[in-house]
């Protein structure tokens, strides 16, 4: 797949300030626009690293931010830091709280910590106006209720990297949020998550590439993932789905539009 191929294709969730992909962010973004890739949204996980994502996005302008506590990390998280994350929100790149969430994979830190901070950050993002990004992982049930305890409705976002099922799909649709995928879709053994694209409404699906992770086949054995694969993710899901490269690229940037306010 070449350039020619694409175009306005967004990258819905990256991390670009991770040391992999930080080191040369010229190049990244280069091999990016070659392919199509117009818009990326880079990832903060933690004060530290949100405020990194900030800087990125204001020296590159096809780049925009999210900032949040994950659920990695979540003991070391204190109330004060909460605040300090609200102060970072006055600049026109923020466009979204995230990452946050509840990852029960290696039960830690405990779960309570997880479902504390997540909560506290659900009431933050409607009070900033900003939608969510989702991390979740072996945690469906707490997830859903910690969003029905927490928000008043008006508040949506997506769920990233979706590994859920497809019968959960239609819960998180009627609850008004997004479903997006990574280049885990292409594994072979991904059946689970090729079943779930199956069933999202066009006007409520993602891409991205959680780069520097999840490399998509055939450039599995490329680490690490960056922008430019994106492409491979997306060519795989179109034919899944029956649609181009193209109609694929033009539906998810304009959702990703939609949501997060470009």
């Amino acid at each position: 797949m070449n350039a020619a191929n694409l175009a306005n294709l967004t990258d819905s969730h990256c991390h670009l300030s991770c040391p992999q992909l930080s080191k040369d962010i010229p190049a990244v973004l280069d091999r990016a626009r070659k392919v199509g890739v117009s818009r990326l949204l880079t990832v903060g996980q933690g004060l530290d690293d949100s405020s990194a994502a900030i800087d990125l996005a204001q020296r590159n302008s096809e780049v925009f931010a999210a900032i949040g506590f994950g659920p990695h990390g979540a003991e070391h998280v204190s109330k004060s830091d909460f605040k300090k994350l609200a102060g970072l929100t006055p600049t026109a790149k923020v466009v979204a709280l995230g990452e946050v969430g509840l990852d029960y994979y290696y039960d830690e830190p405990s779960r309570e910590v997880q479902r504390k901070v997540f909560s506290e950050q659900v009431r933050l993002a409607q009070e900033l106006d900003l939608p969510l990004i989702i991390h979740c992982r072996d945690a469906w049930d707490d997830c859903l209720a910690v969003l029905d305890e927490n928000r008043t409705g008006k508040t949506v976002g997506v769920f990233h990297c979706y590994t859920g099922s497809s019968e959960l799909v239609p819960q998180l649709i009627d609850r008004g949020f997004y479903i997006s995928f990574s280049g885990m879709i292409t594994f072979s053994n991904a059946r689970k998550c090729m079943a779930a694209a199956k069933k999202v409404p066009l006007d409520r699906l993602l891409v991205e590439t959680d780069a520097p992770y999840l490399s998509p086949e055939p450039m599995r054995t490329v680490k690490p993932n960056e922008p430019s694969l994106l492409v491979h993710t997306v060519r795989f899901m179109a034919d899944l789905l029956g649609c181009t490269p193209m109609e694929l690229a033009e539906l998810s940037s304009k959702n990703a539009g939609k949501l997060f306010g470009w």
